[in-house]
């Protein structure tokens, strides 16, 4: 018999013990608990490592305490990483770029349309409530294996209303970043990843003065008066942030984001 390794990520321990103990008793299920995003990616990992990893991810929607399923629009400097492990929804898209072969399903204990919405474009591929019965919860499990997807009936209309809004409004933040020249292109890259005019100067091998100018035009050809309501149309765009590896110690020397 083909077992199912679940991994249950969930900051409320007893919930978390009590559903693995359930999920335990099935003749074909294996099951882990993880009280946090952190030590979910280092099971996740360790598993891999030792050619077993898991197949489903149970992650609590709320996990972390982010009752909405967003994370912070900007990432302080040097927390980025830490903000992605943390937030539950955040966590299924990294668990989707990294291990795309690992099927995640939102234990949820209220359905809310907008943040399922945000899970499914996440990665997961399941929404479901945290007081629906075994039998629902292991069709759900089996379900994704087999590249379905779950969501309440219930949430159906809501959710495609998000998406379709979704849709419209990366669109739209899509043509506005394409109006920008490509050096204002890297210049937003560099905002997304929370550097500062300094940072980007260095980062750039520009002067400050010249960042501050491309930073100007950025906002204005954007449509938008600040650099957080920039990287969040940057961000809604699909423009990822300019590479931490190389920025990092740039941001530590004081980057803080410029308005």
């Amino acid at each position: 018999m083909a077992r199912i390794r679940v991994l249950v990520v969930d900051d409320h321990r007893i919930f978390a013990e009590s559903l693995a103990a359930a999920l335990a008793a099935e003749p074909d299920v294996d099951v882990s608990a993880a009280g946090s995003g952190p030590a979910a990616l280092r099971a996740l990992e360790r598993a891999a490592a030792e050619g077993r990893g898991y197949d489903v991810l149970l992650v609590d929607a709320e996990l972390g305490g982010l009752t909405n399923g967003e994370p912070p629009a900007v990432p302080a400097p040097r927390q980025e990483e830490e903000a992605a492990a943390v937030d539950g929804i955040a966590l299924v898209a990294g668990v989707r770029a990294a291990r795309p072969a690992v099927r995640s399903v939102v234990l949820a204990e209220k359905d809310d349309p907008r943040a399922a919405a945000r899970a499914l474009q996440a990665g997961a591929s399941g929404w479901v409530a945290k007081d629906c019965s075994l039998q629902r919860l292991l069709s759900v499990i089996r379900g994704v294996l087999r590249d379905e997807t779950h969501l309440p009936p219930a949430l159906l209309t809501g959710v495609l209303r998000e998406l379709t809004a979704a849709r419209k409004h990366r669109t739209e933040s899509e043509r506005l970043v394409e109006s920008l020249t490509p050096r204002e292109r890297e210049v937003l890259r560099c905002m997304v990843a929370g550097l500062g005019r300094k940072a980007v100067a260095e980062r750039l091998f520009l002067s400050p003065h010249t960042v501050r100018t491309h930073m100007q035009n950025v906002l204005g050809k954007l449509g938008v008066h600040s650099t957080l309501a920039a990287v969040a149309l940057a961000r809604r765009a699909g423009v990822g942030p300019a590479d931490q590896a190389l920025g990092r110690d740039v941001v530590e020397r004081g980057g803080q984001l410029a308005e």
